[in-house]
């Protein structure tokens, strides 16, 4: 400590004594002279303690003494683009240029300037023939700028490409390997990122990056066994890898193994920051599951986690609904519904509740609410059909199906199937079978439909002989 704070106190003296030399020069009070490595030092000190003018006139100085220092002109081309004089900073770098055109820092700032006057394409071209210039880091370092550019200037595929090249020149770069995994997918150029990763394995077969990688390229493709395995590897090499752990968990629920997914989503949640995606994921995952009270119990720790409190107590309505445990999901839905009014899919899960209790008029208010809000949709006007049916308001069903027809802009086959219902409803059984064989015709799967709402139907023997009549056809 004493060694370190003696050479601390000693460089301080040295920076003291060269500032006193540098005040001497600017005086006129001697004929002080100072080396261009002195200078330099002047001109960081400046710019340590944020005294950017005070750096910029020590530059101007030092240049007067050295006018042919490229690495002056650079520093004074810096310290002026800070103050957004870029047409400045372009003529000092090409002078520089002159002097000593090897220096990468004359293409990075030259980039930095073009890109401050929206001149993307001259920003590529100045980059583009660096690249011939230099090799190893410096290389690297300019096409981490001609990746920035390209994303300034939209041309994403072309960032894929910059991220590529730098990856087949130094395989386990970090940076370049967080970068490409995002553009990878923004791109999706799965198929080049499997082949490069793979590459990258041979290589380095320790390299957790390159492996999670390989596993969201895979993803990308919908590959889920694979991409599974590609991040199992990577949680062996760094087994505190917890995006490994949340992307084995999303592939897992896209396979629908739901446990499995259950079990990586908690070890993100051992490994992590509680997130609310989290608990909701593993909420979803127990209601897939039918566990319902699991599910509500991570729907409710990520609505403390999420300001959207009512699209969870929504998720948590639907549970009680699946359990026929129609009062409580009504509760939970008065409470979504104060949060965010008029909300169609509360309303109508609200209007299902309704109607299995029993309150026809109420269901019917909250469906009608639906087709108001979401008039093209064809999920509310099958439920405010469904509702008509049940409460036997027959001749309002009719009409409120031409009104569907009118908003939705198309004569569904589901609908003629409807209003076979309704007129079987209203003692009409000729027209009845007229719109059922319609809808066979057209759309034979969907007659399970009205026969879960209706049973019945096929106690009827003219329906029955019309079925076996069209299957035959």
């Amino acid at each position: 400590m004493r060694e370190y704070s003696h050479q601390s106190e000693e460089r301080k003296e040295d920076i003291e004594e060269l500032l006193q030399r540098y005040e001497n020069l600017k005086t006129g009070q001697s004929a002080s002279y100072l080396e261009e490595e002195e200078f330099e030092r002047i001109i960081g000190y400046f710019e340590s303690r944020e005294a950017f003018k005070k750096a910029l006139q020590a530059t101007e100085i030092a240049i007067e003494q050295y006018p042919y220092s490229a690495g002056l002109l650079i520093k004074k081309a810096d310290l002026v683009l800070n103050n957004r004089a870029y047409d400045i900073a372009l003529e000092l770098l090409d002078k520089a240029s002159i002097f000593d055109g090897n220096n990468i820092d004359i293409y990075i700032l030259k980039t930095e300037a073009l890109l401050a006057l929206d001149r993307q394409e001259d920003a590529v071209v100045i980059l583009e023939e660096a690249l011939s210039l230099f090799e190893g880091d410096e290389k690297i370092e300019l096409l981490f700028e001609l990746a920035d550019v390209y994303d300034d200037y939209e041309s994403f595929d072309k960032v894929f490409d910059c991220l590529k090249w730098i990856l087949e020149l130094e395989p386990a770069n970090e940076e370049a390997l967080y970068k490409i995994c995002f553009w990878t997918d923004y791109t999706g150029r799965n198929a080049e990122s499997i082949e490069l990763h793979q590459k990258i394995i041979n290589e380095f077969p320790y390299c957790e990056l390159a492996w999670f990688n390989l596993g969201a390229a895979y993803q990308g493709i919908k590959l889920y066994e694979k991409a599974i395995d590609a991040y199992k590897y990577a949680i062996v090499i760094d087994e505190k890898f917890d995006y490994a752990y949340r992307n084995i968990g999303d592939a897992y629920i896209r396979l629908r193994k739901y446990k499995d997914a259950i079990e990586y989503l908690e070890r993100v949640l051992e490994l992590a920051k509680p997130e609310d995606v989290i608990y909701e994921a593993i909420g979803y995952c127990y209601e897939k599951l039918k566990n319902y009270a699991q599910a509500r119990f991570y729907f409710r720790k990520a609505s403390h986690l999420n300001d959207d409190k009512g699209a969870l107590l929504y998720k948590m309505a639907l549970t009680y609904y699946k359990e026929d445990k129609f009062e409580l999901c009504i509760r939970q839905l008065e409470a979504a519904l104060k949060i965010k009014s008029n909300t169609p899919e509360y309303l109508l899960l609200m209007g299902q509740s309704k109607l299995a209790l029993g309150s026809d008029k109420e269901a019917l208010q909250y469906f009608l609410n639906v087709v108001r809000l979401r008039p093209k949709q064809l999920m509310g006007w099958e439920a405010l059909i469904i509702g008509l049916y049940k409460a036997e308001q027959f001749e309002q069903g009719l009409e409120q199906i031409r009104n569907a027809v009118i908003r939705i802009g198309a004569d569904k086959p589901l609908f003629h199937y409807y209003k076979a219902l309704f007129y079987f409803g209203l003692g009409q059984p000729k027209q009845a079978l007229i719109e059922l064989e319609e809808g066979l015709q057209k759309a034979p799967r969907q007659l399970k439909k009205i026969l879960e709402i209706e049973p019945a139907l096929l106690q009827r023997p003219a329906v029955t002989a019309l079925i076996v009549k069209v299957k035959r056809k």
